[in-house]
């Protein structure tokens, strides 16, 4: 059901994640391409990586998680950041998403890993409780920012 994405999986994973964009009610902000999914996913210093939920039936991918590493200088050790985690509509309820994030906790386990974490929107009501469900807490204490575009341009140069 859950297997490491291979390059042949870019095609899929980007329309994956422009679905996952309609989901979350913004099309026009995913811009990644195929090629700079290749070249997190696979280039010369991979930066990301991703796992697939496939159909058990068909083999036909049926959504994806993709995630990187961060660091916790509180514990010292490596977590994983999972950045986007999609399963097609017709395909949920299936339990891909569960078995997403158990191979996820499976590699923080095996590799000393003390933190899985991601973050949700706050109106993905289906979402909480499914995260919920299966253990996890909301980190209400702590509140994103982001520097983009040109607020990113002006603090860089």
């Amino acid at each position: 059901m859950i297997r490491t994405a291979t390059p042949a999986d870019i095609p899929v994973i980007h329309a994956l994640v422009r679905e996952l964009a309609e989901y979350e009610k913004a099309p026009d902000e995913a811009e990644a391409t195929e090629e700079q999914l290749h070249e997190a996913l696979f280039g010369d210093r991979p930066a990301a990586y991703a796992h697939m939920a496939v159909d058990d039936t068909t083999g036909e991918p049926v959504g994806f998680a993709l995630w990187f590493l961060n660091f916790s200088t509180w514990r010292g050790v490596h977590g994983i950041y999972l950045e986007d985690l999609y399963v097609r509509p017709t395909a949920r309820g299936a339990g891909h998403g569960k078995a997403l994030l158990t191979e996820l906790a499976r590699i923080c386990v095996e590799r000393g890993y003390r933190r899985l974490e991601w973050s949700v929107l706050d109106w993905n009501t289906p979402s909480i409780a499914f995260y919920e469900s299966l253990g996890a807490r909301p980190q209400d204490e702590w509140t994103v920012y982001r520097l983009t575009d040109e607020a990113l341009v002006t603090l860089g140069s």
